[in-house]
This record gives C-alpha cells, sequence and structure tokens, in this order.
C-alpha cells in the first residue's frame, strides 16, 4: 500500500533556545525558510525573518502570552499567507488582517501570501490611463498613472497624508479600491483619517491596514506587505484598480533598523542601506498594470518618505526615490507661505509624464506650468530690487493669479473636468481682469455656475477628455455671459 502525504500538512517541532525583546531564537527547524509562520505554544506567533549557523531567527507578530526558553514551536512547511477578499472592503484591519472596528470576522474567500512576487513583465502592459488625484498641481503639471509608483516625499507637518488622503477621496466615483496603510504612526493621526473615511463615505471603497506605534515591532514591519496582499487580491481576482497608501515607509525603516540590532546584524552604512533599498523595493515592484490576459487590473502605490530639514540626500528618501517612477516634493517653506498643498512643481516630477493624461489636460496644462515656473524665477529676481517695471509688474500679478488658481482646501479633491474647465478660462482670459485675491471667488462663481447651470457639458467633457468645438463654445459662452452679470 502506498504511503501518501499531504506537504502542506506536514509540520516542524522546534524549542525555544533564546528570547530577545521580539525576536525568539528556535532550533530545530531544519527546513524552515523565510516568512514562514511559526507558533510558540499557545503563547505567540511569529515570522522566520533570517538564520544563523544553530537557529532558525522569527519576529513575534502576535503574542497572547510569555514566550520562554524550552518553548515548544510549530511550523507549517509553507509561506505565511493571510485571508482577503471582497468582505475586506470597509474594514479597519490589523497586520495580520484581523479586524479592529469590532464588527465581527471577516469573510474571506482567499489566501495570498505576503510576501508575494511582483508580476513579470510578460504579465505588465504599457501605463496609459491616468489616476486622478484631485490635487490641481499634480493632475495638471505631474500626471499620475494607474499602476504607477509615485512618492510623496518632505519634512513633518507639510501636508503629505493629505495629498494622498485628497487622491484616496477622489475615487468615490471611479471604482478603484482603496487602501490606506498606516505604519508607525500615532493613534491620533491614525484617528483623524478614521474620521476622514467617515464622513466622506469612503467605506463604501475604503480599507484601513493598521500598524501604530503601539503595535508590536513586527505587525509594524509587516503592515506594507499586508495592505499589498489585500489590494492585490482585486487586482488579480477581480481586475480591478487598486490605490495603496504606504504612510509612512520611514517608520518602516526605523522599525526594520531595530530588528537589524536584535538579529546582530550590522547597523552601519556597509549592511542597512542595502537591506531597506531590499525590502522596499521588493513591495513597490508589486505595484503595475496588468495584462488584459492576467485580468487587466493595476495597482498604484503611493509611499510617503519623511525628510528631516529637507534632505533627500539620505539613504531612504534617495533609495526610495530611484525605485519610484517619481516624487511630489512637499516644500516646508510654501507651507509657512500659506501654498497649500504645498507642492514644490520645480522639484517633483513623474516620470510617466503627460502620456496618460486626458488630451484637453495635456493640451492646456504645459503653458500653466510655464507661467507658473517664469512666475516663481521672476519673483525670486524681484525680491532683491526695490521697483520694478510695468510690465515685470503685469508678469508678476499675472503669475499670483496663476498661484491662486493651484491652491486649493484640505479634503476638497477637484474633479478633472473642473480642472480643464479652470485651465480653459485662464487661458481665455477669464481671469485677467481680477485682482489675486479675487481669483478664488471668481473660480468658485464660475464652477459653480457650470454644475448647476451646464451639467450636460460637464457630462460631456468627461466622456470626450477632449476640447471639441462645442464644448469650446458653450465653455465661452458661459465665460461671456458671467463676465456680463458681473460688470
Amino acid at each position: 500500500m502506498d504511503l501518501k502525504i499531504n506537504l502542506l500538512q506536514l509540520k516542524e517541532r522546534g524549542v525555544v533556545a533564546e528570547m530577545k525583546q521580539d525576536i525568539v531564537h528556535i532550533s530545530g527547524l531544519a527546513n524552515c525558510m523565510n516568512g514562514q509562520l511559526v507558533q510558540i505554544s499557545d503563547a505567540a506567533e511569529g515570522v522566520i525573518v533570517g538564520f544563523d549557523q544553530e537557529y532558525a531567527l522569527v519576529l513575534l507578530v502576535e503574542q497572547h502570552g510569555t514566550v520562554k526558553p524550552g518553548d515548544q514551536a510549530t511550523s507549517l512547511i509553507k509561506s505565511f499567507s493571510i485571508p482577503v477578499g471582497d468582505g475586506f472592503i470597509g474594514r479597519r484591519v490589523d497586520a495580520l488582517a484581523a479586524p479592529l472596528d469590532g464588527r465581527g470576522p471577516i469573510n474571506a474567500t482567499r489566501q495570498y501570501p505576503i510576501f508575494g512576487k511582483a508580476p513579470s513583465v510578460l504579465e505588465r502592459r504599457q501605463l496609459t490611463e491616468v489616476l486622478p488625484m484631485g490635487v490641481k498641481i499634480l493632475d495638471m503639471m505631474i500626471p499620475i498613472g494607474k499602476g504607477q509608483r509615485e512618492l510623496i516625499i518632505g519634512d513633518r507637518m507639510t501636508g503629505k497624508t493629505t495629498v494622498a488622503t485628497d487622491a484616496i477621496l477622489m475615487q468615490k466615483h471611479t471604482g478603484t479600491i482603496c487602501v490606506y496603510c498606516c505604519i508607525g504612526k500615532a493613534e491620533a493621526s491614525l484617528g483623524k483619517v478614521i474620521e476622514l473615511f467617515d464622513t466622506n463615505d469612503v467605506w463604501k471603497y475604503g480599507i484601513i491596514v493598521a500598524a501604530t506605534a503601539s503595535d508590536s515591532m513586527g505587525k509594524q514591519y509587516l503592515a506594507p506587505y499586508v495592505a499589498t496582499s489585500i489590494g492585490e487580491y482585486f487586482m488579480y481576482e477581480k481586475g480591478m484598480d487598486v490605490l495603496v497608501v504606504f504612510d509612512d515607509l520611514t517608520k518602516h525603516a526605523w522599525t526594520y533598523r531595530q530588528m537589524s540590532l536584535l538579529l546582530e546584524r550590522s547597523p552601519g552604512r556597509d549592511a542597512y542601506p542595502g537591506d531597506i533599498f531590499y525590502l522596499h523595493s521588493q513591495l513597490v515592484e508589486r505595484a503595475g498594470r496588468l495584462s488584459i490576459t492576467r485580468g487587466g487590473g493595476s495597482m498604484t502605490h503611493l509611499p510617503i518618505i519623511e525628510t528631516l530639514q529637507g534632505d533627500v540626500t539620505g539613504y531612504i528618501p534617495s533609495n526610495t526615490i530611484s525605485m519610484t517612477d517619481g516624487q511630489v516634493y512637499m516644500n516646508t517653506t510654501l507651507f509657512g507661505e500659506g501654498f497649500k498643498p504645498a507642492i514644490d512643481v520645480k522639484l517633483s516630477v513623474s516620470r510617466i509624464g503627460s502620456k496618460v493624461q486626458w488630451r484637453a489636460m495635456k493640451t492646456l496644462a504645459g503653458m500653466m506650468r510655464l507661467e507658473y515656473l517664469n512666475f516663481l524665477q521672476l519673483l525670486k529676481l524681484t525680491r532683491v530690487k526695490a521697483g520694478v517695471s510695468a510690465e515685470v509688474e503685469g508678469r508678476l500679478r499675472r503669475g499670483k493669479v496663476v498661484a491662486e488658481l493651484l491652491k486649493q482646501p484640505n479634503n476638497a479633491p477637484v474633479p478633472m473636468e473642473e480642472q480643464v474647465v479652470t485651465l480653459y478660462a485662464f487661458r481665455e482670459g477669464f481671469f485677467d481682469d481680477v485682482q489675486p485675491e479675487n481669483v478664488q471667488a471668481r473660480l468658485e462663481t464660475l464652477l459653480s455656475s457650470m454644475r448647476r447651470g451646464r451639467p450636460e457639458l460637464m457630462a460631456e467633457l468627461v466622456r470626450q477628455k477632449d476640447l471639441t468645438e462645442e464644448i469650446k463654445e458653450g465653455l465661452k459662452h458661459e465665460f461671456a455671459r458671467l463676465r456680463n452679470s458681473a460688470v
């Protein structure tokens, strides 16, 4: 009679030899592998993160009791996986995909590995669709495509999280699933995001994966991988578009540094930067746009990195810049001057470029970017002069109008069609006779009038994504009517 063994049920048994904070040394696991789940008696669960000559090194991710030398450890011969499925939409979970919102268990349909493989080149296709961000500067000047990896970088309190959450709010009617991953942040910061989800009805398409500063080192380490695995279910199984925000990877790197010290790995520049590059590149490479044969879904990553006094030359910022498709740089000086969102157009870039933009946006936005950059340069030059000519004064006034048009309040994403109307109004001289301080009021009057009186024109602009002659005529007629009513 043949002996049949199910290898997935084959278990190994080991013994806890030593424990250093959240790192456990276990002997006897001869066939284990990185990323494998280990059960330590009834006291804890951990994941294998390394080896030495005698022991498997296990990072604790869930602890129910005290772990001590001599405890029995058991591992299954398979990689660590988590439950995924449609039931995660509208839920808040921890770094093991367990619910945190008190609404009971989540119905899962599949199991996905935490450390999944990135899709191969043959499984991908070119990025051709824009991901509307709702932030005017980004959609007009730094367009982001579905499947892109765009870094958001800047000092503390410069609005990095706000840019990312505005992008999530913008996906309300686009069918995009949004995953917000909180890594090592304070409970109060997470509470603000939860409140934003509550007040803006984001739970219909949103998921939060949270590992705050009070959570274990293991959970903070695993959180971004778990968030990506949850998003991959919708990309691979449903062929949907997914947006994942990592807030933030700087704290993830700090967590790994703590692990490195406990694992007795060299914490110096010779080892740590290379390890962090591997961890984060392995993560962001899982983003992309799949080929039609793989379902056609996409996953866009918005990793956030915190800098110190604007220094982007440190190895964590420079590593992440090198592995993403561009960066959005948040400027502390602009934030202090009241220009919000405080995005530095000169240092920000999207390597996907205008290939994914609406044709209407592509035609109009180049002029706006040029006007704005010229204004910034001229403003810098005139700050050291006592007086300027009338011509320069006129150019400065026009530049200030552009700056006012690019400003927007927090948590108020602007639809793409309204951005196109704004650009076309500027091109047609609708704001030429308006003082910079009155630009925002004039713009709101225009957009309110378009929403109320010409909804069919706005709908046609969304459908065409281009300025046809009929749309141009309709917009010019509305501009003229509003000018006459203002006289």
